[in-house]
């Protein structure tokens, strides 16, 4: 490239913001999504090429954004710096969502819960137990990760969750976990937990309003495949 020429991917990156403002990112492959996002972290060099690499490794833009910042530094060209980026997204989405159910009554937005919940853990790589607690009004007190275990099991108390719903005043809770398999399928162990921490919370005045659990391939409601009452 001679000394006065500009490097072939300026004309790019213009023309790729141009159709982002025009079109927004629904209109945009996962790839090209990834490449904005890496534009900021390395702006002097051709970032298709990898932003493709990492697509193919992790298999969605969800899933990169995701992926636990050991992971994504151990592909070529990804350092510190640009993993952190990576990760401040994470941290933004799940705080938008979070704000999403935070003023509202939970029960009155559950699509915003559902998208909050596949947000901040549906492409873990580790099982996660999360619990939203509410008020009388179904209103968030708290959102509390209970525990964090392998790729297939994570352990649940009933008793400590139940201490901690008294702890808070919470009147009702909803449980939230994800299978980093992708598959949302309650197992047995899921439903056998699930009907113990029922057992234990309702003669307390603790409402179970849900067990949700997320994965890639989407989620499953214990209410709506009628596993609790």
């Amino acid at each position: 490239m001679k000394a006065d020429e500009e490097p072939h991917y300026r004309g790019h990156r213009t023309r790729l913001r141009e159709r982002f403002a025009e079109v927004g990112e629904q209109a945009m492959p996962d790839y090209e999504l990834l490449e904005l996002v890496l534009f900021r972290s390395i702006p002097q060099r051709d970032v298709k090429p990898l932003a493709k690499a990492m697509i193919a490794r992790f298999g969605s833009f969800a899933e990169v954004i995701g992926a636990p910042r050991e992971r994504l530094i151990e592909i070529d060209g990804v350092g510190e710096a640009t993993a952190l980026d990576l990760k401040l997204i994470e941290g933004a989405a799940r705080r938008l969502a979070r704000g999403a159910i935070g003023q509202r009554a939970v029960l009155a937005s559950w699509k915003d819960v559902i998208e909050y919940c596949r947000t901040a853990m549906a492409f873990s790589e580790r099982e996660q137990f999360r619990i939203l607690f509410l008020d009388k009004r179904n209103f968030l007190i708290a959102d509390e990760v209970q525990s964090n275990g392998t790729v297939d099991h994570t352990p649940v108390y009933p008793r400590e969750v139940v201490k901690r719903a008294l702890e808070l005043s919470a009147s009702a809770l909803i449980l939230v976990h994800n299978h980093p398999s992708g598959d949302p399928t309650p197992s047995s162990a899921d439903i056998r937990m699930t009907n113990d921490l029922q057992n234990i919370a309702k003669p307390l005045g603790i409402a179970l309003h849900d067990h949700i659990i997320v994965g890639r391939n989407g989620h499953a409601s214990f209410r709506g495949l009628k596993l609790i009452n």
